[in-house]
């Protein structure tokens, strides 16, 4: 009889932990939407008592998703705790997620406390939780380093204490499989109330080893799991959502174990995350990369097209990636590109769906086919755009290698009017950066540029990654074009309309 694993997802905290990977208010309210279309059970929606922004982020997607459990992280403080039922008290379906230190190491050299005071501290945090909510999370920080006995003792005063659900974390990365089996094994037969909450893992990738563990955890009786979508998370990341999801669909008969997931969302809410965080995903990823189902070798293109099973132990189709690549053109309607919207389990509302046939329309213009990659390249650049402070109106670049790459650009303003400047520079994409910065008039540092493909051929489009640093803070943007050193420009602009809007906002 297959039971049914809760999913816990923290993309939304510990996905945005990772370097670079942060979110704006916007991008974040999207992200729990379509966690929301995929059907995961528990959104982790940040950690209120962090910043004034997480504060406001958690309780923006509390007030507004409806079905999953909304959660906030938060220390085992009452001012944390005070925080976190602030954030999530409007939710449906709310949930306080407090965390304490169990392992040896981190009780002397972080906590630098004693065993029995983080017990006490443990137990007397959940009861404080609960006179909030109702459903409150513990988790034993480190837990897969701490002594098996002492953890046992904690996890049964927290449940004492009130705890709906009981986390067993793998914090560093440290565990292999067998023996993080062996020690949620081990609780779940010790711990003499475990009965009466769910017992939950969380793993992280130090080793290659997350997904791994968390399935072997599944294996000795973990009931709900703590996942990333991509596996993005602190250090080497998560456990990655997708590849647990598919392992137990694909595995059934092997584990037992099923998950309430619409499997369709899968492949849409990897590239919205990989969009807005600007994280692109790996081309061997698994599930998720573009490799994950292209055959090369001659042999398995001819086993796949005699029966698809020979080289393929799940198909596109279930993760939400159609297997006929419809190719669209200028001649294409405005029916056959909403059809291949929704192929691609993407539902615009009117006015959204309106200007991305208009930009649509526009790059057909210039591309002789517009393909899948294609228009998820322009929907996902759209999906969660902050208010536009400059747009791109113009730009003229002069260069070559024998002289120095000077570059005009020309902003449209959003209080109205436009300002133009020019600058010098080392090439022309670092000459256009240079003169934008003169018309925005901020200080800012370019952390990180890419430049890549979307799809092949000398007509492709080109994304353009940028992250910018101001004050301390990181901002991410993205742009798309055929001439990748618009794309370029539109990334950099983007990036500083996202600085603007949450300067403003805060």
């Amino acid at each position: 009889m297959s039971r049914t694993i809760a999913i816990f997802d923290t993309t939304l905290r510990d996905g945005e932990q990772a370097p670079g990977c942060s979110m704006n208010l916007e991008e974040k309210l999207e992200v729990a939407r379509q966690l929301g279309r995929l059907g995961v059970d528990v959104i982790e929606a940040g950690f209120a008592a962090a910043s004034p922004g997480d504060f406001a982020s958690v309780r923006e997607i509390a007030r507004t998703v409806r079905g999953p459990v909304v959660a906030s992280l938060a220390r085992a403080l009452p001012k944390d705790i005070d925080a976190a039922w602030e954030a999530v008290k409007e939710a449906e379906r709310p949930r306080i997620h407090t965390f304490l230190a169990t392992s040896a190491i981190h009780m002397e050299h972080k906590l630098r406390m004693r065993p029995d005071e983080v017990l006490a501290q443990a137990a007397s945090m959940v009861r404080y939780a609960k006179q909030y909510c109702q459903d409150v999370e513990f988790s034993a920080e480190d837990a897969s380093r701490s002594e098996p006995a002492f953890l046992a003792r904690v996890i049964e005063a927290a449940i004492e204490a009130g705890a709906t659900t009981v986390n067993i974390p793998d914090t560093v990365g440290y565990a292999v499989p067998a023996e993080f089996a062996e020690l949620v094994s081990f609780i779940a037969q010790v711990v003499p109330n475990i009965g009466r909450a769910t017992l939950s893992v969380h793993c992280h990738n130090d080793l290659g080893l997350a997904v791994a563990n968390t399935l072997a955890a599944i294996g000795a009786g973990a009931q709900q799991v703590e996942c990333t979508v991509n596996g993005l998370g602190e250090r080497a990341g998560n456990a990655a959502l997708e590849e647990i999801v598919m392992a137990l669909k694909t595995r059934c008969e092997h584990y037992h174990a099923t998950v309430g997931l619409d499997l369709a969302q899968i492949y849409p809410t990897s590239r919205l995350v990989s969009s807005v965080t600007g994280m692109k995903v790996q081309a061997n990823k698994a599930v998720v990369g573009d490799n994950a189902f292209a055959h090369e070798a001659g042999i398995h293109q001819h086993g796949v097209l005699a029966n698809r099973a020979t080289y393929e132990i799940m198909t596109p189709e279930s993760i939400g990636l159609p297997r006929n690549r419809m190719v669209l053109g200028k001649h294409s309607g405005r029916h056959a590109f909403m059809e291949r919207l929704g192929q691609l389990g993407i539902l615009p509302d009117e006015g959204q769906a309106a200007i991305l046939f208009e930009e649509f329309k526009e790059l057909a213009d210039r591309k002789k086919t517009v393909a899948d990659r294609d228009i998820e390249a322009l929907v996902m650049g759209r999906a969660v755009q902050p208010p536009e402070s400059f747009r791109l109106d113009r730009f003229v670049i002069n260069s070559g290698n024998s002289i120095a790459s000077t570059s005009t650009v020309r902003l449209a303003l959003k209080e109205g009017g436009q300002a133009e400047r020019v600058a010098v520079g080392d090439g022309p994409i670092d000459a256009s950066f240079k003169a934008i910065d003169k018309i925005v008039g901020a200080r800012l540092v370019l952390e990180d540029f890419s430049l890549s493909s979307v799809t092949g051929g000398k007509d492709a489009q080109g994304e353009a990654r940028v992250r910018v640093a101001s004050e301390g803070r990181s901002y991410n943007g993205r742009g798309l074009s055929t001439d990748v050193i618009e794309a370029s420009i539109k990334a950099y602009i983007a990036a500083i309309n996202a600085m603007v809007h949450e300067t403003k906002g805060a």
